[in-house]
């Protein structure tokens, strides 16, 4: 039995293969009875606080329905309207929250924020993005595999373009804490932290995962059963790194190319929002400065029975919800 209560969620990295799995297992349960209708509200009376610092469409709805679900109210906070690390530190705003809330998201940029208002809240934190991990969105990305294949073991994820943020990371700690096969194709510059990658072949060896990396895209392929990749500028990075992006990440782009040189059975992934074509003022304003029409992704890709992006996404709420219920709730899992 394991007991989450009163725990916050950082990062993959804090939690044992063992209690990423009794998440996902808790994720399938909550799924099971939304679509059958049957009421869950297992954090009746509850109120949480969303921080937002960087805007977003899942994650933000992905808490707040399934705080409903669970029984909860959550109140929406974004910088226009709190004054976290202006006229208030991150710790007195975390010990004022922690004493008017029974638990905090924070999507922001540092880890370290995150960190911080969980030191002083004294209530479970969740973290919902920051430039180092996305811990949520993995365990969604879990969960869509699991549904799929029928297991996470042995399964091999290619994260193909720049492997150094919050998704490669993350999907390279998910990979190692659940015995999966985890390459990242892109040029060495692009690689994740040293440090970070020691941290998850040592995991990784405990498990039966690999970790492995390649500046080949074709070869990093071979075998995989899930290629998935994420935009290549993110939230909060300047404009001018566009050109150099696109230049040095195009090779890498998810092609049905690739995809067939994968195999039949290869699915793709991407946590969104995706520059697959240019039906975006952001898409748009690249494809006539660059002259292309898709970034990361062809639309053909998006577009294919092989894509599981919308199953990864509704799976946030699920996960999410699990993640809310296990650490709010008295009960042990």
């Amino acid at each position: 039995m394991y007991n989450f209560t009163g725990k916050s969620f950082l990062k993959l990295l804090d939690f044992t293969p063992e209690e990423i799995n009794l998440l996902l297992d808790l994720s399938e349960d909550l799924k099971e009875k939304k679509k059958k209708g049957i009421p869950h509200r297992l954090c009746e009376g509850k109120n949480i606080a969303l921080i937002f610092e960087k805007a977003s469409t899942r994650t933000r709805c992905a808490f707040e329905v399934a705080a409903w679900d669970l029984g909860m109210h959550p109140v929406y906070i974004e910088p226009s309207t709190s004054q976290m690390g202006k006229k208030e530190s991150i710790a007195d705003t975390a010990r004022v929250l922690g004493r008017m809330f029974d638990g905090i998201e924070y999507r922001g940029f540092s880890q370290s924020v995150v960190e911080e208002i969980a030191r002083y809240a004294k209530v479970p934190v969740w973290n919902g993005l920051t430039d180092e991990f996305h811990p949520t969105q993995v365990l969604a990305d879990l969960l869509t595999v699991k549904e799929h294949f029928g297991t996470l073991s042995g399964k091999k994820l290619v994260y193909m373009g720049d492997a150094r943020f919050n998704m490669g990371n993350s999907l390279m700690v998910g990979c190692a804490k659940t015995g999966m096969k985890f390459t990242a194709a892109a040029p060495k510059k692009y690689f994740p932290n040293k440090a970070l990658v020691a941290e998850c072949e040592k995991c990784a060896a405990e498990t039966g995962g690999e970790i492995s990396f390649t500046e080949d895209p074709l070869e990093a392929v071979k075998g995989a059963d899930v290629i998935c990749t994420d935009v290549w500028v993110s939230m909060g990075e300047p404009n001018s790194v566009w050109e150099e992006r696109i230049r040095e990440l195009a090779p890498y782009r998810v092609t049905s190319e690739l995809m067939s040189a994968a195999g039949d059975d290869c699915h793709f992934m991407h946590c969104l929002p995706a520059f697959h074509d240019l039906n975006t003022e952001i898409g748009k304003k690249i494809g006539e400065r660059f002259g292309i029409d898709c970034m990361e992704v062809t639309d053909e890709v998006f577009e294919s029975e092989r894509s599981m992006v919308f199953d990864e996404a509704e799976n946030r709420m699920h996960t999410i919800k699990a993640v809310m219920a296990a650490t709010l709730s008295e009960k042990n899992l």
